[in-house]
């Protein structure tokens, strides 16, 4: 089993478009550069925590991948990476993810076993729920709460606010993503949006949450008195917003991963940048 196998079972890269989430709700909880010690322990436990999500869906989905064409290539179905190597991948991510979190402060020692919880068991969602797509944005909507908790040892509105941004934005990128496997899911019968409302309803939904979620982040601006450069950059974000819905269309697809990997980086990169600008410029 050669290292690349695990890199691309707990893909790297979607740790990479997240990070930064974090990143911001450390900033603003510091209202400046947070400590480094804090920084290097939350970039620690960001990525165990992501790594652990993803070796444990892979897991948990292993017979779904196998029976999907889509996805039948990756590494467990494939047989590149075996079921035990994922299993210990999610016990060794887990054990990093709770010694930094008790290392960070006591308050995230506490927390981490119910983030795990939600970051963990979003995997069997889609077996029960069509909500599947929103519990994997409160998955993501954390690391802006975790990073501020990170700094001030406690939980605010102004990162709860952009964290529930953060859970409509990802929920409509997932739903978004997830119109390429309706008739996959409709006879497994998987619970995703897509397959219970059509492609097209889907993408209207998609759309009206990620205005809300563009709506939430600039309520987190206002909550944490932000100064005006927030404001001129966050439009930016809005527009790769808009980028990303004009990527794809129902019946054309063929864009679905720069919609899904470049414009979703640039998110949650321009945010970050749109949230140190408004703090010290």
């Amino acid at each position: 089993m050669k290292f690349k196998n695990l890199l691309g079972l707990i893909k790297i890269e979607h740790t990479l478009f997240a990070l930064p989430l974090a990143l911001t709700g450390a900033v603003l909880g510091a209202r400046g550069t947070p400590d480094g010690r804090i920084l290097v322990l939350v970039g620690i436990a960001f990525t165990a925590a992501r790594a652990a999500a993803m070796a444990f869906n892979r897991l948990a989905d292993r017979r779904l991948d196998a029976a999907n064409p889509r996805t039948a290539r990756r590494e467990i179905p494939a047989g590149r990476v075996s079921a035990t190597a994922a299993a210990l991948v999610v016990a060794a991510a887990t054990g990093v993810f709770l010694w930094a979190s008790w290392a960070i402060n006591p308050f995230c020692g506490r927390l981490a076993p119910l983030a795990l919880g939600v970051v963990l068991g979003y995997s069997y969602t889609k077996r029960f729920t069509v909500l599947c797509h929103y519990v994997l944005g409160v998955a993501l909507g954390m690391a802006p709460v975790a990073g501020w908790a990170a700094v001030t040892g406690g939980i605010a509105w102004p990162p709860v606010v952009l964290g529930t941004g953060v859970v409509f934005w990802t929920a409509g990128f997932d739903t978004i993503y997830a119109i390429q496997d309706i008739a996959f899911d409709r006879d497994m019968d998987l619970r995703s949006l897509p397959a219970r409302i059509g492609p097209i309803p889907a993408m209207r939904l998609a759309a009206g949450s990620h205005l809300v979620a563009f709506l939430l982040f600039l309520l987190s601006g206002v909550l944490s008195s932000l100064g005006w450069p927030f404001y001129a950059l966050l439009p930016v974000t809005g527009g790769l917003l808009v980028w990303e819905h004009r990527l794809i269309r129902p019946g054309d697809l063929s864009r679905l991963d720069t919609a899904f990997f470049t414009a979703n980086s640039l998110v949650s990169g321009s945010l970050l940048v749109a949230v140190c600008a408004g703090i010290f410029v």
